[in-house]
């Protein structure tokens, strides 16, 4: 076995290690979600952490880790009766991205529970999880359904397996920790949420650190062992004071002015439901127990909601997370009432009077940097309000748009977002999971029936009967069960949502240029990048101006990202429709040998004039008619406007053997329930040209 990196070895990551720490005292925190850029230690301090918890104590042969001096009633493997108990480290599991249901939650043997009627459990990740830590690398790309199952078993602190009737129960309570770089996409809100805490990391800039963090690298790199020797004192203290807070925690009180503080911050930040709530006292009162006190501080509170809250306050999927710390300590101030009545609101004072020498600033308070969120050296967050949105530049709004290949203009800041209707693409897919078109998944309605390949893990049961049920008779059946055999068994087909590849052609040359006109453009973009995240597509944008068509953001599953190019999307010059088209067949091109299982949707956001060379027009619909020979579904969002309309948006959808919309059209409220499937019929197609002419 491997010797892991000592998590005192650690250079900086104030935050990470404290909020890791914490858990490590008490799980019912909620786990970790730890975000940043890649090669900042998320790794690597996760898989540290798994050596200083302290050992458990197990039952001798049972499976899911029962505890002998309390072990589960409903244990599989049980009742454990009078068991032997053995001490064993704690377990650090790794869930894959690209694990299956299975392997999280564990499967029943299904032929044996229909013929013999005995629960045949196979224990799963969860299990093996049970009193120790999962670690779930790249969590925001898993598939949401492993998300669910396993933020659930969190939850509850038990795992149910189901399979047509038969349903068998286990304990399952661990310290959750997922990691994820923001730039690979985001979680869903309402999976952020289920985190407990969440911390932001980012490298150093201080040079000084930067050297001491390859110095011990390399160190531990040429001898892990003696390495890991050198730091073996200061992870024994490290140890044996999680143990110590362990064994405070009970006793640590929550007075009425704390929880007052923590109900009026939760307010104040208008986060939303009451976890919030919970899981502040609960990190309040376990940072006091780490302190080494009984009694819940302002500090403890404050260091809490830094903690707790910035991943729950995003209003939309564009907002980075963070907290005003400024409004955060006017809130505690206003509803402060003391600090819980003990006299002792000293940030500097250890909890037995002696200075701390603590190898590692841990506690609050004791670090650079702690309470709050490392700098963001990332992109910047797209701005929301019009405050903080960049202004056009002086001129801009009353200025006739520049002729072609006329000058460049600065980046307008866009339209309000809303909600717009389900672009969709047609026939049935078999790609990644998500919310968009229609395809064969794992999950979702069943449909049919048919003989397993490989491992059964969806049974249908009524096709199975009839599978093995002429065959009675001949199998010798005798009493009232039914003889199974394996090659009854059928798996069951199901119909759900996949996520899609969602192309993004925007024009942006100098028809485009007109203020009022490229606001509402990108107000409609950024209405579809917001849909595209909520259906958990993959997006990438191509802008065309000028004399070329740019790749802005090649495909990616952060949305955000797109939202940010847009955001300072500059204007003027040519139409290169036909350059822009090919670029995007360049795009698709490649990524369907990447990702031959997603299907794309192209997204051609532009008024429809084409300027440059000999017949522009010409030649951007033999571009078009490239797409539409591969089958690749299209939408054109026509954003022509005035008394006069040319209808060459809706001309280049017939190309593309796509439909044209308006920007009028694309908002869902247009027609409430429309949901427009993106294909190539010429009714379609016909009505859309009917509507520009």
């Amino acid at each position: 076995m491997s010797t892991p990196y000592p998590f005192t070895a650690i250079v900086g990551q104030d935050d990470l290690r404290l909020a890791l720490l914490l858990n490590a005292v008490s799980p019912a925190v909620g786990g970790v979600l730890v975000r940043g850029e890649k090669g900042t230690a998320k790794s690597t301090a996760v898989r540290a952490l798994s050596v200083l918890i302290p050992e458990v104590s197990v039952v001798v042969g049972c499976r899911f880790s029962c505890d002998p001096g309390a072990p589960d009633p409903a244990c599989p493997d049980g009742p454990h009766e009078g068991g032997g108990g053995a001490a064993r480290p704690a377990r650090m599991v790794e869930l894959p991205v690209g694990a299956s249901e299975d392997r999280l939650v564990g499967a029943l043997d299904i032929e044996r529970a229909l013929a013999e009627g005995v629960k045949a459990f196979e224990p799963g990740l969860l299990a093996d999880a049970h009193r120790g830590v999962l670690y779930v690398d790249e969590v925001n790309l898993l598939h949401d359904h492993l998300v669910d199952l396993l933020l659930d078993a969190a939850a509850m602190g038990a795992s149910y397996v189901e399979r047509e009737g038969v349903s068998v129960r286990h304990a399952s309570r661990f310290l959750l920790v997922g990691t994820m770089n923001p730039e690979e996409g985001e979680l869903r809100p309402q999976l952020l949420d289920r985190f407990g805490l969440t911390v932001e990391v980012a490298a150093s800039r201080e040079p000084d650190l930067r050297v001491e963090v390859v110095r011990r690298r390399l160190a531990y790199d040429d001898d892990p062992a003696a390495f890991a020797a050198r730091w073996a004192e200061e992870e024994n203290a490290l140890q044996a004071r999680i143990v110590a807070a362990r064994a405070l925690l009970p006793e640590v009180r929550l007075g009425d002015a704390a929880l007052r503080q923590i109900a009026a911050t939760c307010a104040a930040f208008e986060v939303d439901g009451m976890r919030a709530d919970i899981v502040m006292a609960r990190t309040a009162t376990t940072l006091a127990a780490w302190a080494g006190r009984t009694v819940v501080l302002a500090e403890d509170v404050r260091q809490a909601a830094l903690l707790a809250l910035p991943h729950r306050r995003r209003r939309n999927p564009f907002d980075a997370p963070g907290l005003d710390e400024e409004k955060l300590d006017d809130t505690l101030e206003e509803f402060g009432g003391g600090d819980g009545g003990d006299g002792e609101g000293d940030r500097d004072d250890s909890p037995d009077g002696e200075p701390d020498d603590d190898p590692e600033p841990d506690g609050p308070g004791d670090g650079p940097g702690d309470g709050g969120p490392p700098p963001q050296d990332g992109p910047p967050e797209a701005p929301r309000d019009s405050s903080a949105r960049p202004e056009p530049a002086e001129g801009d709004e009353a200025g006739p748009p520049p002729a072609p290949g006329g000058g460049e203009r600065s980046a307008v800041r866009s339209a309000e977002p809303f909600r717009t209707k389900v672009l969709s693409v047609p026939g049935l897919g078999e790609g990644a999971a998500g919310r968009r078109s229609r395809a064969r998944t794992d999950h979702g309605r069943t449909t049919g029936a048919r003989r397993p390949r490989g491992t059964l893990t969806k049974l249908h049961l009524a096709a199975t009967v009839h599978a093995a049920a002429p065959h009675q008779r001949a199998r010798g059946r005798s009493g009232q069960g039914l003889v199974v055999r394996r090659d009854d068994l059928r798996q069951a087909t199901r119909e759900g949502r996949e996520g899609n590849l969602v192309l993004f052609v925007v024009d942006a040359s100098g028809s485009m240029a007109a203020r009022q006109r490229m606001s509402a453009v990108k107000g409609a973009v950024l209405s579809l990048l917001l849909d595209a995240y909520q259906r958990r597509d993959k997006v990438g944008l191509i802008t065309f101006r000028g004399r070329e068509a740019t790749v802005a953001l090649p495909p990616t599953s952060s949305v955000d990202a797109a939202a940010v190019r847009l955001e300072t999307l500059p204007t003027g010059g040519r139409t290169p429709l036909s350059a822009g088209l090919m670029k995007a067949h360049d795009v698709l091109r490649v990524e369907r040998m990447r990702d031959p299982s997603r299907r794309p949707l192209l997204v051609v956001v532009t008024d429809g004039r084409a300027t440059g060379g000999p017949d522009p027009v010409a030649l951007g619909g033999r571009a078009a008619r490239l797409h539409a020979a591969e089958g690749t579904a299209s939408v054109v969002v026509d954003c022509e406007s005035g008394p006069v309309r040319l209808g060459l948006a809706a001309a280049l959808a017939g190309d593309l053997g796509g439909t044209a919309v308006t920007l009028d059209e694309l908002r869902a409220e247009s027609v409430a329930g429309l949901v427009r499937d993106v294909q190539g019929a010429v009714r379609g197609a016909r009505g859309s040209r009917g509507r520009a002419a």
